[in-house]
């Protein structure tokens, strides 16, 4: 089987490209693929499959040609990666299956449209701002913001990054995320960076994959909960936050019609995966 490896500052993919659909994806092979020992590693697989080839999404093949097919790397479906259609989009332009520098690409959160340059800019679902939550990580409660960007999240702001431990599973409230939720633990930083109205660093916990080094919808959320003053800050009704995660930077802008998440998204390797090898 063909595969691509690419990440969106250093949130990485096992890309699949299957443009007919031929591909019979289940949970056990993607847990397998995404084995960062016994398989190629990944946070999650992307399937590059045509709209109209998937029957989960035939029906909307005239909205996009292009159908982001996103799995975790636990084997469970995710309705938006921020990092991941960016990852995608690049893959599309590179591989030739579309002309760039403008993809239309639906997801399971809905269709997005995104700008394939040096750097890969996605317009994604218009985030939201919720109620107040808290987040079990350990024994350790952090207490936060509730925020959906296609996907559901928990933004928590924290006094420290460098001292947390993030290995446990969250235990969030089952009632406010039925779902499950990532979860973000935010700081603001110190200094100032040009054109953004706001300095943030942030980790994150990925549903379905625990710590990451980046989460482009876990950004859109924390962009969004940060301009509404919920890190402390007078509130703005739109701006851009530059926002430092492990692997890198991203930047989002959102205004009250529009959130663009932007940032590096590239491919480091192609090559063939030994089914037979697999720990499926």
């Amino acid at each position: 089987m063909s595969f691509a490896k690419g990440h969106g500052t250093g949130n990485d993919f096992v890309v699949l490209p299957d443009p007919d659909g031929a591909l019979a994806l289940t949970p056990e092979f993607v847990a397998a693929v995404c084995d960062r020992r016994f398989g190629v590693g990944g946070d999650g697989v992307l399937r590059v499959v045509r709209t109209a080839a998937h029957p989960e999404v035939a029906h909307r093949a005239a909205e996009a040609e292009w159908f982001m097919d996103y799995w975790n790397s636990d084997g469970s479906l995710a309705a938006m990666c921020g990092n991941g259609v960016r990852v995608y989009s690049r893959y599309l332009v590179e591989s030739g299956l579309a002309e760039g520098p403008t993809v239309t690409v639906l997801t399971r959160a809905g269709v997005v449209v995104a700008e394939v340059g040096a750097e890969v800019a996605v317009s994604m679902p218009l985030p939201s701002v919720g109620g107040r939550g808290t987040a079990d990580v350990g024994g350790v409660i952090f207490t936060g913001t509730a925020a959906t960007c296609g996907n559901p999240n928990l933004v928590c702001p924290v006094a420290d990054l460098d001292t947390l431990s993030l290995d446990a599973v969250p235990r969030l409230d089952t009632m406010q995320f039925p779902e499950s939720a990532n979860v973000e633990f935010v700081v603001l930083a110190k200094d100032d960076v040009p054109g953004a109205d706001l300095h943030v660093a942030m980790r994150v916990i990925e549903r379905g994959s625990g710590e990451t080094l980046s989460c482009g919808s876990g950004a859109c959320a924390v962009a969004a909960v940060a301009l509404a003053g919920g890190l402390g800050t007078d509130p703005l009704t739109e701006g851009t936050v530059a926002i430092d995660v492990p692997g890198g930077r991203v930047t989002v802008s959102v205004s009250p019609d529009r959130c663009v998440l932007s940032g590096p998204a590239v491919l480091v390797a192609t090559g063939e995966i030994d089914l037979a090898s697999l720990r499926a």
